[in-house]
């Protein structure tokens, strides 16, 4: 049962060509061109929220948020959200549930912040380690214990993502797996738990790429 359940995570393939990644770009194309043209409400929309999390982020980074950096938060903050709104559709690879695409994200960020800081601000991150008003006895655990939150920091941030997008995925697909051995009553009710759980699932969406986004930004943030 459970490797069926997970089964929907497999990747697939199409007359032998592996097309799963696709759907991190498909999105795009639907987009009509009329809306890069022409301002409509959903562009104002979009573009009010791109602004609200431009001066967040700016505000986040601090001096350093001023030559443009916030823009690279915003475009990961985008990425991430478009892929997560594209899995909810049925028979679209769910790509941020996966942590080759989350680790991938991750990983390369959080080495760029690490040899930045290190190398340019080298007192800067050593004195990071060490907590102010730590006592002299406890500065080499500290040490160990703030090492050790940095490494792991990429990780976090994958499985964060992924395992929020696992679990409403696995929930939706054992309530549809339910629904063909219920009654025509408990099945409106299955229907109507598949849909609040639906909208549920829209707004982990959101969430779970703002927190990504802002995470990057305060670990940036730290080595400024």
């Amino acid at each position: 049962m459970m490797t069926n359940l997970f089964s929907v995570f497999d990747p697939s393939a199409i007359f032998n060509l592996s097309l799963n990644w696709l759907s991190t770009f498909l999105g795009l194309l639907m987009i009509p061109s009329i809306y890069w043209l022409m301002p409509s409400r959903y562009n104002i929309v979009w573009n009010s929220i791109l602004l609200t999390l431009h001066k967040e982020f700016k505000t986040l980074l601090g001096p350093s948020g001023h030559n443009g950096s916030t823009f690279i938060f915003i475009s990961l903050f985008s990425l991430i959200l478009f892929n997560n709104f594209m899995g909810l559709f049925p028979y679209i690879f769910t790509s941020t549930s996966h942590l080759t695409l989350t680790l991938s994200l991750a990983l390369p960020l959080w080495l760029c912040f690490m040899l930045y800081g290190w190398i340019n601000h080298t007192q800067h991150m050593f004195a990071h380690l060490v907590p102010q008003g730590t006592p002299a006895i406890l500065m080499p655990f500290m040490v160990c214990i703030e090492t050790i939150s940095n490494i792991i920091r990429p990780g976090t941030l994958a499985v964060r993502l992924t395992a929020n997008m696992i679990a409403g995925h696995l929930l939706l697909t054992l309530l549809g797996n339910t629904g063909p051995s219920m009654s025509y009553l408990l099945v409106t009710f299955l229907l109507t738990a598949q849909i609040a759980l639906l909208v549920l699932e829209s707004a982990v969406a959101m969430i779970q790429s703002y927190v990504f986004a802002v995470l990057s930004t305060l670990y940036s943030s730290e080595v400024n």
